[in-house]
């Protein structure tokens, strides 16, 4: 979802600076809130580990270019799932950072636009969470349906970001429009094959159960208790 270089110029950059601001103030509550639950030096592991997931996300999967933009596998929601909101909020954010200062400098200016776009859908997300999934129901117990809900209110919500800052920066051509479609027609199948792999690292997650402390995965994952406890 890297929006290319030259769909916002000028002064209409501005915007992003702002949306950004948000989007980090989003990711400093949540890590007061993981802090005031598990304590610093959890949060540290979980959010090095989302890191250098986000970043081989970006790197290794398969990812290329359409229209507008890339389209990759983020797996926002299978991060949200396994770590918890903050962790998964720290790991792209410096995921997207870490690729732009040593792997792909042409989209550093371009960071604050990346950056909404990713953190938006995630906050979103986790609010659609807690509506989607019963408080009594652990994380690694949930359906393909409920999966899947998170995964279109993540994707969705990445789509819907890129069309905007596309339609802001370049207006309504017929080639914009054209250009915005294909992203979403391309990005739309990540949508189907992203429940599947939350599923799978949930079982893998199963497996696992009783066998390690777990203290850098996200309490909720395996017991409601320790998500609550962790809100306290």
């Amino acid at each position: 979802m890297h929006i290319e270089p030259e769909i916002i110029q000028g002064a209409k950059i501005a915007l992003s600076y702002s949306t950004a601001i948000v989007s980090f103030g989003l990711i400093a509550k949540s890590i007061f809130t993981d802090v005031t639950g598990s304590g610093f030096l959890s949060l540290g592991v979980k959010s090095l580990l989302t890191s250098l997931m986000v970043l081989g996300f970006f790197e290794v999967l398969p990812h290329h270019s359409v229209g507008i933009s890339e389209v990759h596998f983020i797996l926002g929601s299978s991060l949200f799932l396994l770590f918890g909101a903050a962790p998964a909020a720290v790991g792209l954010s410096a995921g997207l950072l870490i690729q732009g200062l040593f792997f792909a400098p042409q989209d550093l200016p371009m960071y604050w636009l990346n950056v909404t776009t990713l953190i938006m859908p995630l906050f979103a997300m986790s609010l659609l969470a807690k509506k989607l999934i019963p408080e009594n129901t652990a994380y690694k117990d949930i359906s393909y349906a409920q999966a899947l809900g998170l995964s279109v209110s993540y994707q969705g919500g990445i789509i819907t970001w890129v069309a905007f800052w596309a339609f802001y920066g370049q207006g309504f051509s017929s080639e914009n429009v054209a250009s915005v479609f294909s992203f979403c027609v391309a990005y739309s199948s990540v949508i189907m094959i992203e429940p599947v792999i939350d599923l799978a690292l949930l079982a893998c997650a199963k497996r696992l159960n009783g066998n390690t402390k777990r203290n850098w995965l996200n309490p909720r994952l395996y017991k409601v208790f320790d998500a609550r406890a962790s809100a306290l």
